[in-house]
């Protein structure tokens, strides 16, 4: 029996959906309205245990016992949610799989609640989030990305049939074996890779899918006789010791993801993802400022502030138009090596002599909002809060507590290691009138804790999911307050913390001449609105280089730093003008899908170009912010598909040296050699205003 289910403009439809079926359900339908189907019938679900694992031996997580024998109970549906429940009879165990999906989103969060119905305990060391299978595998990219700190999101695009390689399988009569995969390792969820990946065809229809978890996850594509399986999970024993046990009656929540769809290829299906990370998040007022935030870490005082250092650098962010200042690490410790002592939250006498107060007052005397750098799950192991917190309180491995570049780790799911950091959040708004808070995140414990555990891995989705809590109740408690999501810059990027968070720092990258290829790609893994991108402008710059250096702060939300005062007349011109195009474009911002004409960047291109869709209905018509820079040779390069009926030059505004025409669709620029850039407005309408 088949149930059809046409949520919005989805189409989906499941078979197995009666008690006389005797198979499992599988999605055997995913299209959008009338069009082709991407998928075709496969199972819903797998279940591993520590008993039971595959009913087929596989490298993959596909195939398991238990999911082959789970068959449809009943299923319930309401306006955007569909839950079907199945059960095992050899087990107990019960699964309900939740569908959902919102409003303005062509897109499918999943998730499974596993509950034990039987008379015994059983150990699950593995849930998929989602599993589909491909309607075919013909003319399919796929598409993923590395990560690691001051290289982040660098994408990778391979055929399917190079990277699954033809096996036969047909003459063997049995699916394949092995796996294309990605996943985590240890407490930074994108520390590697992006529990991210993309599978196109020109001409869709397209996936895109998304993990939603700060633990540990893996997705990979596994070969069937006909097609490819896409499997996405949240932590598993194999990668992360991952166990969780369930007595007679208990429940186990699997993490969610995303699956998006469109009609198009590459770019349609990332602009899916992004309307569904939209989609997700959870929107407060103070969200709608989208504010351009000064932070004087970055090639500036770098972890070393003290109220000498910070006077003059408030006054100019100021000058410049900034909204919010953040006083970043080492406000809180006397020592130049802070790190084994963290974890008070209580202002260093020696770095500001008349108090953090005075330096506070400072910045709202220059008409911006105070922020401060926080590190909220680290104590260091000198820190008193290190020995007035119980162990309990802390990640443990084997009855000790785990030690990483000395420091601990709180344990957020004890409620001494919550209280601990509600009070400093609490006094530190109300003390000093904090407006925003850097959270950062510096260290990778490992796999996580086995206290109150069946597994580390379990201890640690246990701990994220704390976290998230703790940051929506602190949300709750200080509505004006905006949180920036940060670790080591993008190592933990992710949409368990994002649908929550303001921002989200994109990376750690020092050098002007690397970002564009993170800061051009990170619309990939983040919404630009929540895209902190560095805008460091230095004396020692070209005036090229200067705005080279503040087009990365123009492709997402701009984050300056830098000693602003020491900058040239004309230098300091252009981050006037930087900003102001950065608070003309923000409204738009928010309705952006990003586009990339000449493809997603490599590391080393010398010509990167992003660009960036509003078609929100303003009055003033269609517009697309367009960002080139090159670190190159001059050459002469065509965008597909952006020659638009205006075209301006956004930033900077005046510039000889960049040449635009047009050749049928295509956006022909000639760009000028050296690290030089520029941003340009492209209109829909020639009446629209640039």
């Amino acid at each position: 029996m088949t149930l059809t289910w046409t949520p919005g403009g989805l189409a989906l439809e499941f078979s197995g959906t009666s008690p006389r079926d005797d198979a499992p359900v599988g999605l055997s339908g995913l299209a959008l309205g009338a069009g082709p189907s991407a998928v075709r019938d496969h199972p819903l679900v797998d279940l591993f245990t520590a008993g039971e694992q595959h009913g087929r031996t596989s490298q993959a997580f596909v195939l398991s016992a238990v999911g082959q024998r789970l068959r449809y109970v009943d299923h319930t549906a309401q306006a955007g949610i569909l839950r079907i429940r199945q059960r095992d009879a050899a087990t107990g165990l019960e699964v309900v799989s939740e569908f959902r999906v919102r409003e303005g989103a062509d897109a499918v969060q999943w998730s499974h609640t596993v509950r034990n119905g039987g008379e015994r305990a059983v150990t699950v060391t593995a849930v998929s989030s989602l599993v589909i299978e491909l309607a075919d595998r013909d003319e399919v990219t796929a598409l993923w990305a590395e990560s690691e700190w001051l290289a982040e999101n660098r994408w990778h695009e391979q055929a399917l049939a190079e990277a699954l390689p033809e096996l036969g399988l047909v003459d063997h009569g049995q699916d394949g074996r092995g796996r294309f995969a990605r996943s985590s390792h240890g407490s930074w969820s994108t520390g590697e890779h992006l529990p991210v990946g993309v599978l196109a065809r020109e001409g869709g229809p397209s996936l895109a899918w998304q993990i939603e978890t700060s633990a540990g996850w893996s997705w990979e594509l596994g070969q069937t006789q006909s097609s490819v399986v896409l499997t996405a999970s949240g932590p598993g024993d194999l990668e992360h010791q991952f166990a969780e046990r369930l007595e007679p009656g208990a429940e186990f929540h699997s993490v969610p993801a995303g699956l998006a769809i469109a009609a198009g290829g590459r770019d349609d299906a990332f602009a899916a993802l992004t309307r569904y990370r939209r989609a997700l998040r959870v929107l407060r007022p103070i969200d709608e400022a989208l504010p351009v935030i000064y932070n004087d870490y970055m090639n500036t005082l770098d972890g070393q502030p003290s109220t000498p250092a910070l006077l003059p650098l408030i006054a100019s962010a100021a000058e410049a138009g900034a909204e919010y200042f953040c006083i970043d690490a080492g406000w809180f410790a006397d020592a130049t090596d802070y790190w084994s002592s963290i974890g008070v939250w209580e202002e260093a006498p020696s770095r500001f002599a008349g108090g953090l107060a005075e330096v506070v007052d400072a910045i709202r005397a220059h008409g911006m909002r105070p922020g401060l750098w926080l590190e909220p799950e680290i104590v260091g192991v000198d820190s008193p809060a290190s020995r007035s917190l119980p162990d309990d309180a802390f990640f443990q491995r084997f009855g000790e507590r785990v030690i990483e570049a000395q420091r601990y780790h709180l344990d957020l799911r004890h409620p001494a290691a919550r209280a601990h950091l509600d009070e400093a959040v609490d006094r530190l708004v109300h003390e000093f009138g904090i407006s925003y808070f850097k959270l950062d995140y510096n260290i990778n414990p490992g796999v996580g804790t086995d206290r109150a555990s069946a597994g580390a891995g379990a201890g640690l989705l246990g701990h994220t999911r704390a976290l998230r809590e703790w940051l929506l109740a602190a949300q709750e408690r200080h509505p004006e307050v905006l949180f920036e999501n940060c670790a080591s810059g993008a190592m933990r990027m992710d949409y368990a913390l994002l649908s929550v968070a303001h921002l989200q720092s994109t990376s750690d990258q020092q050098d002007f001449r690397l970002y564009p290829a993170i800061a051009a790609a990170a619309p990939a893994g983040v919404l630009p609105e929540q895209a902190a991108n560095w805008a460091y402008p230095a004396s020692s710059m070209t005036v090229a280089e200067t705005a080279f250096a503040l087009l990365g702060g123009l492709a997402g939300r701009m984050m300056l730093s830098g000693f602003l005062s020491d900058l040239r007349p004309e230098q300091r011109e252009l981050v006037h003008e930087a900003v102001a195009v950065q608070k003309r474009w923000r409204r738009r911002m928010v309705s952006a899908v990003p586009l990339w004409p000449l493809g997603l960047p490599g590391w080393d291109d010398e010509v990167i170009a992003l660009a960036l869709r509003s078609d929100d209905g303003h009055p003033d018509g269609a517009e697309t912010l367009l960002i080139v820079w090159s670190r190159g040779q001059a050459r002469r390069i065509a965008l597909p598909g952006l020659a638009a009926a205006s075209v301006t030059g956004a930033f900077p505004a005046a510039s000889d040296a960049w040449s635009v025409t047009r050749d049928g669709d295509d956006l022909v620029i000639d760009v000028p050699a050296g690290c030089t850039g520029r941003a340009f407005t492209l209109h829909s309408t020639p009446e629209s205003r640039g």
